[in-house]
């Protein structure tokens, strides 16, 4: 029986323009100048980090800019870009710059879920304060309190590993076998397999990820049946 969904983002709630575009958009434009606005301090961490993981000890603020804005474009799932990203972008909801956007199942999805008792939770590449943001500034109304919890590449670890299911897992104290992951990604569902979950393949036109056996692949959430 299931009781908990975990949900991925990007190509299976919400468009992944959505995010490359209007995300990482905002994210190139602003990250410069906030981190030489706050290099000596919200930035400091960020500009450390990003020299380790980079070996560019000596790296400036600007050249730190340069390096997060690479492996955003690189797609680099890298713990400093997202905090950073996570900082910047939550100015841009706030000023209504940016809004989470959702295919148009998934709303309704959601609150017929929770209202029948089913617990939901996110897991993205995205940083938690990035992924609250995107429910709760959704376009159409605030999503958030539909959300148990949220899990990010700092909490649980890569999304392609069987340990960060089995974390989560442990995390929220449901056994594996009574979560169902929500995924474009097949290789996110061998993980979350691997690790004891049911999984789901969501596959919607015009997002990058094909469909990959063994996995069950739907096109809309009203084709999930949890009986």
């Amino acid at each position: 029986m299931i009781t908990t969904i975990v949900l991925d983002i990007e190509g299976t709630t919400s468009p992944t323009s959505s995010v490359r575009e209007d995300l990482y958009g905002y994210t190139r434009t602003r990250l410069p100048g906030w981190l030489a606005e706050n290099q000596d301090g919200a930035g400091a961490s960020i500009i450390a980090a990003t020299r380790a993981q980079a070996d560019r000890p000596d790296a400036d603020a600007a050249e730190v800019a340069d390096i997060l804005i690479d492996w955003l474009d690189s797609d680099v799932k890298s713990e400093p870009l997202k905090a950073a990203q996570g900082i910047v972008c939550a100015e841009g909801f706030r000023n209504g710059s940016l809004h989470g956007e959702f295919f148009e199942d998934v709303p309704p999805a959601l609150r017929a879920w929770r209202e029948a008792g089913i617990a939901l939770y996110i897991y993205s590449s995205g940083s938690v304060r990035n992924q609250r943001d995107w429910f709760e500034f959704a376009r159409g109304g605030d999503l958030s309190a539909l959300l148990s919890g949220h899990f990010d590449l700092s909490t649980a670890g890569p999304k392609r590993e069987a340990s960060s299911y089995e974390k989560i897992a442990s995390a929220i104290g449901v056994a594996p076998e009574h979560i169902l992951f929500l995924s474009d990604h097949p290789d996110e569902l061998d993980a979350a397999v691997a690790a004891g979950w049911q999984a789901v393949g969501v596959t919607r036109p015009g997002e990058p990820n094909a469909p990959r056996e063994p996995h069950r692949w739907i096109s809309d959430f009203a084709e999930i049946t949890l009986s």
